[in-house]
This record gives C-alpha cells, sequence and structure tokens, in this order.
C-alpha cells in the first residue's frame, strides 16, 4: 500500500527527469517486490475554500463496482479491485499493444483532520470526490470580541 500526502508539486510525467525516475523506480521495485508509484493514478487536488476540497483521481476504464473509497483514522482511502485475472480467462484477446492496464491499486492521502465526503462520481474514467474538513468546534478559530469600558477609575 502506498501512503501519499497532498502534494502541490507538479506532476512531472512529460520530461526527461521523469522518464528516469520512472525507470529507477521500476528497477527499485523489482528489487524490493513493492508497487512502482508510477503505477498508481494521477490525481489532481483542489481546495475551493478554507474548509472544501476537490480531488480528482484518474482510473481509466474502471467501473464503479471495482473502486472502493473509505476513511478509516483520518486516512482517505482509494483501492481497485480489477476483474483483471477472470477477464483473461474468459477472453482470449491478440493484443498488438497494451498501453491502458487495469492493474489494482491503492492510494491513501494521511489528512490532518477528520473529513466528510459529499459525493463521490466517476464520469469518463474520472473519480471525483468532494469533501469538507469536519473540524470540532473547540478547534475552529474563534474571533473574541473586546469590550472597552469607560468611566472606570483604575487604582495603581
Amino acid at each position: 500500500m502506498t501512503y501519499r500526502s497532498f502534494s502541490i508539486i507538479p506532476n512531472l510525467n512529460e520530461n526527461l527527469i521523469s522518464n528516469r525516475f520512472n525507470k529507477m523506480d521500476n528497477l527499485f521495485s523489482r528489487i524490493t517486490g513493492e508497487q512502482p508509484l508510477s503505477e498508481n493514478p494521477n490525481y489532481n487536488l483542489i481546495q475551493l475554500d478554507k474548509y472544501n476540497y476537490e480531488l480528482s483521481v484518474s482510473v481509466p476504464g474502471y467501473k464503479k463496482e471495482e473502486l472502493e473509497v473509505s476513511i478509516i483514522n483520518n486516512r482517505l482511502n482509494i483501492n481497485s479491485k480489477s476483474k483483471k485475472e477472470k477477464e483473461k480467462e474468459t477472453k482470449k484477446i491478440n493484443w498488438i499493444h497494451q498501453g491502458i492496464l487495469k492493474n489494482n491499486f491503492s492510494i491513501s492521502f494521511k489528512l490532518e483532520h477528520k473529513i466528510k465526503i459529499k459525493y463521490a462520481n466517476l464520469k469518463h474514467g474520472i473519480l471525483n470526490l468532494s469533501f469538507f474538513y469536519d473540524l470540532p468546534d473547540q478547534e475552529k478559530p474563534k474571533k473574541i470580541s473586546i469590550n472597552e469600558e469607560h468611566d472606570h477609575k483604575c487604582n495603581i
């Protein structure tokens, strides 16, 4: 399972550095047996306002039955459960090139606060999650009013 924090660092998929990173990542993954980071889906995170966010995850070819979204202990988890093996057994396809793979994946985001999901939609290969931080009242910023007193004498 891969754990990622929300990041504002841009994705460098189309340049030389990224290509070398992906090759190194795949090499270390073969050695360690872990899933390469590059095989996890790409995502965008947008902060709509102080508490509201939208997460879009690229999951081309997946059906809603093959995706699972859960929140456990301030961790947002998105998992796939592809039926790839069953499809291979029932259909004999002669692939010339297969660039769009439906690999099982699991991505997880550690969150600072509890969140509540407003909705989760899957459309055109993009999983959109709209959520907001559910801060307890004691953690929300509070403005304290200051009163000005008049006509009182101070004895110093």
